[in-house]
């Protein structure tokens, strides 16, 4: 029976890949930091599909956070063939900290953002990824978003950080596939999930934007039929975000980023 190891796995899109990933008979473990949620969710999917769960009470974002992960897994024997790279959260805002402007964001949650989003993605990859390649077996899963694919005024660090785990992912989809590992980078777009909340949308956007937001249980359902398929990465969601993602091809940038800005820009 496969191990799947899922970050961020308390809510959203997470919670969703633990349920599918159960589903399909795989033990899990299961990594937050809302120890609450993890053992409901842990309870809920053992008495369901009969399957190991162990849950990792983490902040990714603390120091030597990943490796305390890694060490956890292998003292208890388990072997990960799927690693899902889900924590992460945006912020909504402008960078820049000026006292004019009441919707400037703390330079500190930006750069918690960069460390959970790029360089805790990027360690636990690490980490996981030489075991899959001794054995020659595996996935990774890291979720990005739709914004990877063009810059974000009011979520630029963000989009930064989207745009980093899409490239790196299909950099190692590239380096890897040969030896029967499979890298896939997901790009949602608005998806069912705590997103806006957590990163503070202002309310005139957020009722104003007219998105439909799609179930997180069908984004997981799409991504690992991409994974099955051996893909490198894809825009979940419709026609509609396959236009988005590939509008960067179409645009000139300064013109794309201007239209991304005034579309972005909360309502007074």
């Amino acid at each position: 029976m496969a191990t799947a190891l899922i970050t961020g796995a308390s809510g959203g899109i997470g919670a969703a890949f633990a349920a599918e990933l159960a589903k399909r008979q795989h033990n899990l473990i299961l990594v937050a930091r809302s120890e609450d949620k993890l053992q409901q969710l842990a309870a809920q999917l053992q008495q369901e599909f009969n399957i190991l769960v162990e849950i990792i009470v983490q902040d990714l974002t603390a120091p030597g956070a990943t490796t305390a992960v890694f060490d956890a897994v292998v003292k208890k024997g388990w072997t990960v063939d799927l690693l899902v790279n889900n924590a992460g959260f945006g912020d909504y805002g402008v960078f820049a900290v000026s006292e004019a402007l009441e919707e400037d964001r703390p330079l500190a949650k930006q750069l918690t953002m960069v460390q959970l989003n790029i360089v805790a993605l990027v360690e636990l990859s690490h980490l996981f990824l030489q075991g899959m390649r001794q054995r020659k077996s595996g996935n990774i899963i890291n979720v990005a978003s739709l914004a990877a694919f063009q810059p974000m005024p009011y979520l630029s660090i963000y989009a930064a950080t989207k745009a980093f785990v899409l490239s790196f992912s299909e950099a190692l989809w590239a380096e890897n596939k040969d030896l029967g590992i499979g890298v896939l980078c997901l790009c949602p777009g608005p998806t069912e999930s705590d997103f806006a909340a957590v990163a503070e949308f202002p309310k005139s956007l957020a009722s104003s934007s007219g998105q439909k937001l799609v179930p997180a249980a069908e984004v997981v359902r799409d991504a690992l039929k991409a994974l099955d398929k051996n893909e490198s990465n894809v825009v979940t969601g419709g026609i509609p975000n396959q236009i988005i993602a590939n509008m960067p091809r179409l645009m000139p940038r300064e013109l794309l980023v201007k239209s991304v800005g005034k579309l972005f820009r909360a309502k007074a």
